[in-house]
């Protein structure tokens, strides 16, 4: 074992404490409310798509974001796919997406029948890079009566999907612009930043539609679940009726006017996410405590670093990471081995997207940062309940 890996393994003893006999990489936690509403639910017999929890969900959401209507749904790809279709993604698309992101971020866009067009991140946001962004549809695209299309796959690029990489925000105000100029639609991939904030907004209001994910991993969770937000409330009638079956009110009869999804989050689900978000703010503060243990160990740990949040914006620091001076898959690969062998559990970044075999012939920009970081990130254990050491 070589010094970085001694410094790496002692500087994760340090902040965790020792692992006994594992550190997860990231727990929910639940010490509220959540028996008591879930209770309640089970109590009320309405545990499916009907019940008071569901509406109290989407108001908290709402409330807490700042957006004007949020719209619960199953999981977080089927709130991208609704949100895409929304923004008018049609099937033969390309919709511009990073390769440096979750898998559902790119299935989500053939879920629509369209093309994911993979575009290139930059090293402070870990997002979209909107200056390389700005310069490949430069070279790349054409603007015509059908809007703007890709000079050499003839196809049309029909939206942005900016990413907020483990919490971090993108640079918006210069993706905003570019989108602007080319008359993209911008539809937000905030999976992993609820609590993120960008100029004291919070991630997933800039766009025509932003998306959330509650999975079990996220900073707060409803076991499965995720939600679409808007300020239009057109936009948000449509969420709803795509992902209620398209089901007409009646008092009886059953009426559906279009092809459409059943997506709704369950109450039941809604009950545990409505204790979670009462938390919320607790498990933020406890989070950005961590980071700041993270921060201050390896501050002086020669070949090693911590990402911290972008200028203008506060990261919910949702998974904490460490990058490389240098990048390196085989020195990457040995940390990962060592910390995961001492119990705590750390990952790479996610395969680039581009690299995929469903996505190896998708159109692309080039990817020097995003290459460059799959080689150098490593994500570290980010509970909340892990702040201050304990467990």
């Amino acid at each position: 074992m070589d010094k970085l890996e001694q410094d790496f393994l002692r500087g994760l003893q340090t902040v965790l404490g020792q692992p006994n006999p594992f550190v997860p990489l990231h727990e929910p936690e639940f010490m509220g409310n959540e028996w008591e509403l879930v209770k309640n639910c089970l109590d009320s017999t309405f545990v499916s798509s009907v019940g008071k929890y569901v509406d109290r969900f989407e108001v908290m959401l709402a409330e807490y974001t700042g957006a004007k209507y949020a719209v619960a749904v199953v999981n977080g790809t089927a709130a991208l796919h609704i949100a895409l279709l929304l923004a008018g993604v049609r099937p033969g698309d390309e919709v511009l997406i990073p390769t440096l992101s979750f898998v559902a971020t790119a299935n989500a866009v053939s879920h629509c029948g369209a093309i994911p067009h993979f575009i290139d991140s930059e090293f402070k946001t870990l997002g979209i890079d909107p200056h390389a962004l700005d310069d490949y549809l430069k070279q790349c695209s054409l603007s015509g009566s059908e809007g703007l299309t890709n000079r050499f796959t003839g196809r049309r690029i029909a939206a942005v999907v900016p990413m907020h990489t483990y919490g971090h925000p993108v640079d918006m105000a210069s993706l905003l612009d570019v989108a602007n100029r080319y008359h993209l639609p911008v539809v937000e991939d905030t999976a992993e930043s609820l609590g993120s904030r960008y100029q004291g907004q919070h991630t997933g209001t800039f766009g025509q539609l932003g998306t959330l994910s509650f999975n079990g991993n996220k900073v707060i969770t409803t076991g499965g679940g995720g939600a679409i937000l808007t300020n239009d409330a057109e936009l948000a009638r449509q969420a709803k009726h795509l992902t209620t079956t398209a089901k007409q009110p009646h008092r009886w009869e059953f009426f559906h006017d279009v092809v459409a999804w059943n997506y709704r989050l369950p109450n039941l689900n809604a009950a545990l996410g409505c204790a979670q978000m009462e938390r919320l703010s607790d498990f933020l503060g406890r989070k950005r405590l961590l980071a700041q243990q993270y921060q201050e160990v390896f501050r002086d740990i020669e070949g090693i670093g911590f990402v911290v949040e972008p200028a203008n914006s506060q990261s919910n620091y949702w998974l904490n990471t460490l990058q490389l001076r240098q990048p390196s898959l085989e020195m990457r690969d040995r940390l990962l081995t060592a910390a995961n062998d001492a119990g705590y559990q750390c990952r790479p970044t996610w395969t680039l997207l581009h690299k995929l075999p469903m996505y190896v012939d998708c159109p692309h920009a080039p990817l020097p940062v995003a290459e460059h970081l799959e080689a150098s990130l490593i994500n570290v254990p980010s509970s909340a309940k892990l702040a201050g050491g304990g467990r």
